[in-house]
């Protein structure tokens, strides 16, 4: 599941209040933190889904990373409202420093998918990632 989250303990710099975040449009209204590409260099945008709609933002924000332990830091400092997959946010939301935001349109993530034509012979290499992955199972959280 992708999470949006808010530091409980911070607010940000405007004191908005997260009460009026009901849709995905409303984090306009808000600092947000994102995530730059590392590859190209871009903006992620944020995904949405419920009941079926998918909808995408470019929300705004003075904070960029590119690593998703700074989200979170910066999320857990008050600094603005940050979108990642559940794994990164469970134990702080779990201990209540974080809040879910939007929970209503953030659906179950189904999780990665590796697609690789069978009518190629693998490599090495991938051969095996492939034989990691499969042996080490999903995580699950306690």
């Amino acid at each position: 599941m992708e999470v949006v989250a808010f530091g409980r303990d911070g607010g940000d710099e405007r004191g908005e209040d997260l009460g009026r975040v009901v849709g995905p449009h409303d984090l306009l209204n808000h600092y947000c933190i994102n995530m730059r590409m590392q590859g190209s260099g871009g903006i992620f945008l944020w995904d949405f889904r419920r009941r079926g709609k998918q909808l995408n933002v470019r929300v705004d924000g003075q904070l960029i990373f590119n690593a998703s332990s700074s989200i979170v830091d910066a999320a857990l400092g008050g600094l603005g409202i940050a979108s990642l997959l559940e794994d990164e946010f469970v134990p702080h939301i779990d201990e209540g420093r974080l809040v879910r935001v939007l929970e209503d349109w953030c659906e179950p993530f189904p999780g990665f998918f590796l697609h690789y034509p069978s009518r190629r012979q693998p490599s090495p290499a991938f051969s095996l990632v492939v034989d990691a992955l499969r042996h080490s199972g999903p995580k699950s959280h306690p």
